[in-house]
Formats: C-alpha cells, sequence, structure tokens
C-alpha cells in the first residue's frame, strides 16, 4: 500500500476512525463547463458556483471515456479505459475489472457506510454489496402535460412523428410541476434525509448523490425555463467540421435521434437547435437547484467543516460545436468537465482557487483516499490531487488521457491529440488518423494541424506518450 507525502501531518491526525472526514460526492450527468464559476455567464447556476468559491475548481478536468457507463466504471475503479475495458454506456466494474477493489468498497473497508443515491454507476446492481445499503433511484415517470415552449413550434405531425421515434418522446419538455416531481428533486430530497440521519452518528460517511440532469430528455420545471425567457440563445460560432478533420471524429448523434421530431440525418432545424441549447440550460439550472439543498442541508446539520465535498460532471456535451450534438468524441467539449473538491480540512487552502493543472477523473479515488488517511491498492492508475489542493499553483503530471471507441487522445498543456485505429483487410496492418490542435491558438479545435508536414515531430512525440499512458 502507498501514500503520498503531501499531507502527512494530516494523515498522522487521523489516528481514529472517528477523526476522518465524511465525504459528500455529486455526480452531474452530462454537465459541460459552461458555468459562472468556469468564466462563462450564460447559466444559471448559483449553486454550484457557490460550491467553487469554498473550494478548488479544476479548469482543466478530463474524464476518461466520453460516454456515462464508461466514465463512471472508470472513475470508480480508479483504472484507465482499454480495448476491451470500459468501452460503452454499458459497462460494469464488476464483469470489466472484477478483481479491482471500487472506491465505494475500499472506503467501506475502511470503517465508512457507503450510500449511493441516483445515478452513480451506471447499473445500481455494479459491486452493489460494497455499498452499505442497496443503491436508491427515484421515481422518474413524468406524465404531465407539457407546457408550451416559446420559439419552437411542434410541427404539424408531431403525433406521428413521436411514435415513429425510438424514445417516444420529444427532445425536451417543460412542465408546471414542483422540483419533486422529477427525479433529481426526489434525489436532493432523499439526500437531505440521509444527511440528517449520519449527522447524528459517529461513522464517518461516504454519501454518492447521482443526479441525472442534463441528460436527455431535456425536461426540467418550467420555472427553470422561465430563467432563460429573455437569454439571447445564438448557435455556437464553429457550427461546422473541423478543417481536414477525420471522417472519424464526426459522429451522427444517435442519441438525440432517437427522439421525436429530430431528422434521422442532417443538421436539425436552428429553431429546434436554440430549444435544445435552451432546454439544456434549464436542465442545468434545475439540478443546480437540487444540488443547493443537499449544500444546505449539509450546513444546516453542522457537516460542514468535516466533510469533503468533491463534484462531478461524468463527461461534456456538445452543444453544435463541429455540428455535434451529445457526448461521443475525443473534442475538448467531450472530452473536459467539471471537478471542484471543497477539503475543509485543508485549512491552509484559501478558498475560491483554479487550478490549471491537467486532471484525470481517475485522479479522483486517489486523491479522497489522501484527503481521509486511508492507503491506496495498488491496481490504482491515477495520481493524488492533493499537492494540487494545497497549492493550485503545482503543475501536477502534465496530461491526460481518454479515449472513445477506436480514438485515443492526449491532451497537454499546448495540444490535443489523437489517433484513430482501424484494422485493415489484407494484413497490412493498421491504418491510423490522426488529430493535432494547438489550444494556445485554437482552442475551439477548430483546424486539424496534423495533416500538415512541420508539425511531425511534435505528433511523433504526443504519439509516443500516449502509447506509453494510455490502458491497454
Amino acid at each position: 500500500m502507498r501514500l503520498t507525502l503531501p499531507l502527512l501531518s494530516l494523515l498522522l491526525s487521523l489516528s481514529t476512525l472517528a477523526d476522518r472526514p465524511n465525504i459528500l460526492m455529486i455526480a452531474v450527468d452530462d454537465l459541460r463547463p459552461q458555468l459562472a464559476s468556469y468564466g462563462a455567464s450564460d447559466i444559471h447556476s448559483p449553486n454550484i458556483d457557490r460550491l467553487a468559491a469554498s473550494g478548488t475548481r479544476f479548469d482543466r478536468a478530463y474524464c476518461m471515456v466520453p460516454t456515462c457507463g464508461a466514465s463512471r466504471a472508470s472513475l470508480m475503479s480508479g483504472l484507465r479505459p482499454a480495448p476491451d475495458r470500459f468501452v460503452s454506456f454499458t459497462a460494469r466494474i464488476d464483469e470489466d475489472a472484477p478483481n479491482a477493489i471500487p472506491l465505494h468498497q475500499h472506503l467501506k473497508t475502511n470503517g465508512y457506510e457507503t450510500i449511493s443515491l441516483g445515478k452513480i454507476l451506471h447499473y445500481p446492481a455494479d459491486f452493489e454489496s460494497s455499498w452499505s445499503q442497496k443503491p436508491w433511484r427515484p421515481n422518474r415517470k413524468e406524465p404531465f402535460a407539457h407546457q408550451p415552449i416559446p420559439g419552437w413550434t411542434p410541427p404539424s405531425n408531431l403525433d406521428e412523428l413521436t411514435q415513429a421515434s425510438k424514445n417516444k418522446r420529444l427532445p425536451f419538455a417543460s412542465f408546471n410541476v414542483a422540483d419533486d416531481a422529477l427525479g433529481d428533486g426526489q434525489v436532493a430530497s432523499e439526500a437531505v434525509k440521509h444527511i440528517e440521519r449520519l449527522s447524528r452518528q459517529e461513522t464517518p460517511f461516504f454519501l454518492a448523490v447521482g443526479f441525472y440532469k442534463p441528460h436527455l430528455p431535456f425536461n426540467a420545471p418550467k420555472k427553470y425555463w422561465d430563467l432563460y425567457d429573455d437569454t439571447p440563445i445564438d448557435l455556437p460560432d464553429n457550427y461546422h467540421v473541423p478543417e481536414n478533420a477525420p471522417k472519424e471524429a464526426i459522429h451522427n448523434f444517435g442519441e438525440l435521434r432517437a427522439y421525436a421530431a429530430v431528422p434521422k440525418k442532417g443538421p436539425v432545424s436552428d429553431d429546434m437547435a436554440r430549444t435544445l441549447i435552451r432546454g439544456y440550460y434549464a436542465c442545468v439550472s434545475y439540478t443546480d437547484a437540487q444540488i443547493g439543498r443537499v449544500l444546505d442541508a449539509l450546513d444546516e446539520n453542522g457537516l460542514r467543516d468535516n466533510t469533503i465535498v468533491v463534484l462531478w460532471g461524468d463527461h461534456g456535451w456538445n452543444l453544435g460545436e463541429h455540428t455535434l450534438w451529445c457526448k461521443h468524441c475525443a473534442f475538448e467539449t467531450s472530452m473536459n468537465a467539471p471537478l471542484i473538491i471543497r477539503a475543509p480540512q485543508l485549512k491552509s487552502v484559501q478558498p475560491d482557487q483554479a487550478s490549471q493543472a491537467l486532471a484525470e477523473f481517475v485522479d479522483i479515488y486517489p486523491t479522497l483516499c489522501d484527503l481521509a488517511g486511508i492507503s491506496l491498492p495498488e491496481h490504482l492508475d491515477g495520481q493524488s490531487l492533493a499537492p494540487v489542493l494545497k497549492n493550485p499553483n503545482t503543475q501536477g503530471k502534465g496530461y491526460a488521457i481518454g479515449r472513445f471507441r477506436n480514438g485515443d487522445t492526449i491532451r497537454t498543456d499546448q495540444w490535443r491529440y489523437t489517433e484513430y485505429t482501424s484494422s485493415q483487410d489484407g494484413g497490412d496492418g493498421p491504418t491510423i488518423s490522426r488529430m493535432l490542435y494547438n489550444h494556445d491558438r485554437d482552442p475551439g479545435e477548430n483546424r486539424n494541424l496534423a495533416v500538415l508536414p512541420e508539425y511531425k515531430s511534435i505528433i511523433d512525440e504526443l504519439s509516443r506518450r500516449l502509447n506509453e499512458l494510455k490502458g491497454r
């Protein structure tokens, strides 16, 4: 077992189980860092923003796989994805890495009460016995009447389109209902109940609270849609395929096309595009309000000063960038997601810190162990972010690796480099398509430099690093 050194004095003080900090983990599905705390002004997210103001915000945090099941399995196991591990949204730790020790199991073994509410792992049955009680999920049925959405007129044959669609419903809806009528409101209410109960015991807890929105469909109570009545909704500046991007980089966003009124191919209409963006914003605001209820309960029950809070989005999300919707690609918009950590036991750290260190979601597991004074399992692929939490100017390891299907990608301080590997008939070996983007000059990743011969030495070096570091 190994322990990192920066928190040695803290760890020595955690001599008894009762001394160990509690851990509140908040997971948000499909959350992109388009928040005020990340420098954007589009979305109302005051509660996530106040958490960021009291902790450390990682501006360059990256998921391991831009699809929910695989991302969560990788994060909770501490293992990188590989060609035969954590491949799709159906990924499970108990099937892909049965010998791993998941985070919740490791904490339970070390005396924590472990609770899963809402969506943490994609399948509640995945290492279910490692939770102290059966994972809880809300009733997410939505038998409510849709409210009109200004700016979008349903097609005259909507009933026909709905019946012909896979999901039998629109990709967005406004409901005139209370927050608790929808799933995330129920998750927050259940979390508040647990916090009140857990505050009365001495056993430390790991409370994992997973919110479903802003995952499709973009359904939210009407009051959150109303927040954006007067907000101009613009399509992204790069609503086009990047120059010289390989065909593997651009997908058909089948997740969205499964909904009614979305064409089976080609772009969505501009009106639908703007409504999708507005619906995404409304869902983020709805979930943000539920996060506020959970954070308030932590404060009101006297747990703030002894509870680590970590919030992450399981991957990014495209809102038209590069003509894409959803995730499922190796662009920055899919790989980059929010990560905020508040560790109140690090009293020397000033609040409202931002780190530019490159962080990977496999780093969360060892970080929480370090902060809790628990030794690390040998199988972990990540590195603790505790040194960065103590000093946000620390550079960290300097890279983030990810993959989706046949694409492996590495993000460094300046570059994003991606290799798409395809088998070739005839035994001549695989073919590789490449992307290279200079984030100093092209943060939107609009011009693929990999086709230019003057970048060969940079490509060779990044390819070497990527292939040394990626999971196999």
